[in-house]
C-alpha cells in the first residue's frame, strides 16, 4: 500500500493546498485515496472526539469520513506538552502506526499531511522524518519562498530520508525570482539528488482574505458598510505619512487595505475615495461622521482595531502570509495550481500507481 507524506520546511507552506489538490486530482483518475494527519497542532473536538481543525477541513473537501481519532492519533494539547516535557512520550508512534494500518485498508493511496516543519514534534519523537521512516512511506517536502528558499534544508532532507524522499515542491515563487529558480536553484538541487517535482508561482488569490475574516483575525470590529464585508483584501498600506505623499503611494498600490490612525481623517478620506477594499483604524478610535457617511456611500467597510498602527501592521502581515485555505475560490485555485505545476505522473511512478 503506497503512502505519500506531504511535509514542509516550515509552517504555513502550502501542505493543505498540495494534499487537497493532489487528492482531488488522483480521485478524478479513479483512485481510492485515504487521508491522515498523524500529528495535529490545532485541537478541535467534534462529535465528542478530539481531532485537528485542518484535518476535519481536508476530510470534508476530499469527501472522507474516517474516525477523527484515527485520522489524527496525536493531538498537541497542553496536556500533551506537559507529558512530553516530563519525558512521557511512549505510545505516540505506535498509535500512529496502528491508525495508519486501519486507514490504509482498501485504499489505493494514503496521503499524509505534516504539521509545521519536518522537525516539528522532535521533542516527543513524532516529527515528520521519524514518522516517514516508521511508516515506510515516501515524502514530498514543500519549501515556500519567504525572501529566499531553504535549499540547504532540502539537501539535508535528502540525506535524512534517502530514497524515501520522492521530491520537493518550491512554492509561492514570485515572478522576479522565477528565472533564478528554474535556471539555477532547481538544477542545483537535482544535481544533489533532490528531485524538484513542482515549481508553483505566486498567486494573488491564495493570499487573499475577506474583510470579515480579517476583522476576526485582527480582533477588530466592523463599524460600517457591513453588507460589503465579503470584499477581498490582497495587500495593505500604512497611512502614517503626510497626505500628499500617501496619495502618490496609494495610486501605485490600488486594491490595498489601508491601516491608519483613527485620528487621521485626511488619509482616511483619500483611501475611501480611492476605493480601497477596507479601512483599518487603529488605537480603538472611531471615525467622524463624515468618514462614516462616505464609507456607507462608497460601500467600503471600516474595521476598528484596538492596537497601535505598528502592532496591527505586524498582525496584518502575518495574517496575509498565513491565512488558511478555506474559501471555495481558494480550493479551486489551489487544485488548479497543483494540476498545472506538479509532476503528478512522476509521483504516481514513484508510488507504483
Amino acid at each position: 500500500m503506497p503512502g505519500l507524506y506531504i511535509g514542509a520546511t516550515s509552517g504555513y507552506s502550502g501542505k493543505n493546498m498540495v494534499v487537497i489538490g493532489l487528492g482531488l486530482k488522483l480521485k478524478e483518475a479513479g483512485l481510492n485515496v485515504g487521508y491522515m494527519k498523524p500529528v495535529g497542532a490545532l485541537p478541535l473536538e467534534k462529535d465528542g472526539k478530539l481531532g485537528d481543525e485542518d484535518a476535519f477541513f481536508v476530510q470534508s473537501v476530499l469527501g472522507l469520513e474516517s474516525d477523527a481519532e484515527d485520522v489524527t492519533p496525536v493531538v498537541v494539547t497542553h496536556d500533551f506538552k506537559v507529558a512530553a516535557f516530563s519525558k512521557a512520550c511512549d505510545g505516540h508512534l505506535p498509535r500512529i502506526v496502528e491508525s495508519y494500518k486501519k486507514l490504509e485498508a482498501g485504499r489505493d493511496l494514503m496521503l499524509l499531511a505534516g504539521s509545521g516543519s519536518m522537525y516539528s514534534g522532535k521533542y516527543c519523537g513524532v516529527d515528520g522524518i521519524t514518522v516517514v521512516r516508521e511508516l515506510g512511506v515516501k515524502a514530498v517536502v514543500i519549501d515556500r519562498f519567504q525572501k529566499d528558499l531553504k535549499y540547504d534544508y532540502l539537501v539535508v532532507m535528502k540525506e535524512a530520508l534517502g530514497d524515501q524522499l520522492a521530491g520537493v515542491i518550491l512554492n509561492d515563487i514570485p515572478p522576479a525570482f522565477m528565472e533564478e529558480v528554474q535556471s539555477q536553484i532547481a538544477p542545483f538541487l537535482e544535481s544533489r539528488g533532490v528531485k524538484v517535482v513542482g515549481i508553483i508561482p505566486s498567486d494573488t488569490t491564495m493570499g487573499t482574505i475577506t474583510v470579515t475574516d480579517l476583522a476576526d483575525r485582527l480582533g477588530g470590529k466592523i463599524v460600517s458598510a457591513h453588507a460589503n464585508a465579503d470584499r477581498i483584501v490582497e495587500r495593505f498600506l500604512i497611512g502614517t505619512m503626510q497626505v500628499e505623499n500617501f496619495m502618490t503611494h496609494f495610486r501605485k498600490h490600488k486594491n490595498s487595505a489601508v491601516i491608519v490612525g483613527g485620528d487621521r481623517s485626511d488619509v482616511q478620506l483619500v483611501a475611501l475615495e480611492g476605493d480601497c477594499p477596507c479601512l483599518i483604524l487603529t488605537g480603538n478610535l472611531y471615525p467622524n461622521d463624515i468618514i462614516l457617511t462616505r464609507s456607507e456611500v462608497l460601500k467600503t467597510p471600516i474595521i476598528i482595531a484596538r492596537e497601535d498602527t505598528f502592532t496591527v501592521a505586524k498582525k496584518m502581515e502575518a495574517t496575509l502570509s498565513r491565512h488558511k485555505l478555506r474559501e471555495t475560490i481558494k480550493i479551486e485555485q489551489g487544485a488548479k495550481l497543483i494540476a498545472q505545476h506538479l509532476d503528478v505522473e512522476y509521483l504516481k511512478g514513484e508510488l507504483g500507481l
